[in-house]
Formats: C-alpha cells, structure tokens, sequence
C-alpha cells in the first residue's frame, strides 16, 4: 500500500512510503487510526527494505492490488487435474 501525506503527515511529500502490512495491531487508538507493522518496499524490484511500524489514518491509505502475472487465477484448476484433458 502507499502511505503518503493523506494517512500521515510524516509520510507527506518526498517522504510517502510503498509498504507491505504484515500485521495490524489490536489495541485501541484514536478513532479512525491504526498501528500497523510491514516492511517498506522497494517498488522498482518488490523487495523489502526495512521493517517498520506505522501509526495512520485509515481512510488515507491506499491499497493497492499485487500484479503477479505468473501466478494463476485464483479458481483455475491445474492442467494436470482437469478431467477429460
């Protein structure tokens, strides 16, 4: 997801930040906000950079779908499995 100036204002300008969210803590926060743990990521190769912990507003966040193109459709049955193939 992109965390930029609308989820934080620490995260606004040159400073927004790709991040992939490995858990979202539990324990209650200000109304509309989140602490969220992930891994700032390197969008030019996907890989992680550095493990982080993030405090944000929700409704500035956004999410954004993984493009995988090796990966099959998720209800795609296996060639091997198909009957009659």
């Amino acid at each position: 997801m992109l965390i930029d100036g609308r989820a934080s204002v620490q995260f606004g300008g040159d400073r927004a930040l790709w991040f992939r969210v490995t858990s979202v803590c539990d324990k209650p926060t200000y109304h509309g906000c989140v602490w969220l743990t992930g891994y700032s990521i390197d969008l030019a190769t996907g890989r992680a950079l550095a493990r982080r912990e993030v405090f944000v507003q929700i409704a500035g966040l956004q999410i954004q779908r993984r493009k995988t193109e090796s990966a099959p459709p998720r209800n795609a049955v296996p060639a091997k499995r198909r009957r009659g193939v």
